[in-house]
């Protein structure tokens, strides 16, 4: 780059990234805590080259068309929220960062899998409104994770690491992926079933797949109902993977024992709806990535993107690789 190129941060992310950034760049930042409006996004990038955004934004042709810009990089794994079509028909490369979240998400799945099981944001909450008494034979029964039976919507990165978890507490792993694992199979043990036979037979029923259309309401009221009574489900993926009304209908009605939610739809689901107000169901805000390490490696990886992107360079990791088979690069 032989003159600093004028790009767009639409939130502030960790200083590692910002840093590499504003080295080789200049870089306006949006330092509210919400994120910036459309109708910002569209002036802003006006006379940039590089778009650097979140999931929170959305980047579709007018986005795209407002600026002229050479590359978008996305601060997430997913690019639900990018029209990857349009960047491609118009020659721009998306970056995002995947594999870095892997393990951080993991562990907070299997975090939910245990707090819901075992109850203890209501065993928290007994104590702090001082209704922690005695000792109660019959207080607070929760469910056994170990040796229970775990069901894997999707078994990329994400839903394999937490297979290898579930491993560690003995407990039988079923998965449903469009595409069977022979390898995971034999590693860890697992088995391959419909979704239908999954969510009949699983204690414990864990999402881990991208959002398309195909999984859009994956999770509806027909398979809900499906589920055991005393069954939890964990959603870590996307909000809208999992019908929200359909979930609020089979917690109170009891045809499923308890939900641990990290994503929701909408997002953020205000403080008033149902869902918040439930003992039996857990909502975290969007915390899956939220290590120290893997968002500073995050920043990372799209400063990365960005800059590579910037000078024409093909980006290191590409949500949309068909723009270069295209030769539209």
């Amino acid at each position: 780059m032989n003159q600093r190129s004028q790009v767009y941060v639409t939130r502030l992310i960790p200083e590692a990234g910002l840093a590499m950034i504003r080295d080789r760049c200049d870089a306006r930042l949006w330092e509210h805590e919400l994120p910036p409006p459309k109708e910002v996004i569209l002036e802003q990038v006006s006379d940039c080259e590089g778009l650097l955004c979140l999931l929170s934004d959305d980047v579709d042709g007018e986005v795209m068309d407002a600026g002229d810009l050479r590359v978008i990089s996305q601060f997430a794994v997913g690019v639900d929220n990018i029209d990857l079509e349009a960047a491609t028909q118009r020659g721009i490369p998306v970056g995002h960062t995947p594999g870095v979240l892997t393990d951080a998400t993991a562990d907070l799945t299997f975090a939910l899998i245990m707090a819901a099981a075992r109850r203890i944001p209501e065993a928290v909450d007994k104590v702090r409104s001082d209704e922690w008494r005695t000792w109660e034979p019959r207080g607070l029964l929760g469910a056994d994770v170990w040796r229970a039976t775990l069901g894997i919507v999707g078994l990329g990165r994400i839903g394999t690491a937490v297979a290898r978890r579930a491993r560690g507490f003995q407990m039988e792993i079923l998965y449903n992926d469009p595409e069977r694992s022979m390898e995971v199979e034999e590693e860890l043990d697992a088995t391959y079933r419909s979704l239908e036979a999954l969510l009949e037979l699983a204690d414990f029923v864990t999402i881990h797949t991208p959002l398309v259309d195909e999984t859009r309401h994956l999770i509806d009221r027909a398979a809900l109902r499906r589920m055991k009574p005393t069954a939890v489900l964990v959603n870590a993926a996307r909000g809208e993977i999992v019908d929200t009304e359909a979930l609020l209908e089979a917690l109170e009605k009891g045809w499923i024992a308890r939900a641990a939610l990290d994503v929701t739809d909408p997002e953020p689901l205000p403080a008033d709806h149902p869902l918040v107000g439930m003992e039996h169901c857990i909502v975290v805000p969007h915390i899956g990535s939220a290590t120290t390490t893997a968002r500073t490696r995050m920043a990372e990886m799209a400063a990365e993107n960005l800059l590579a992107g910037l000078v024409g360079q093909t980006l290191p990791y590409c949500a949309n690789p068909q723009v270069y088979e295209a030769g539209t690069r």
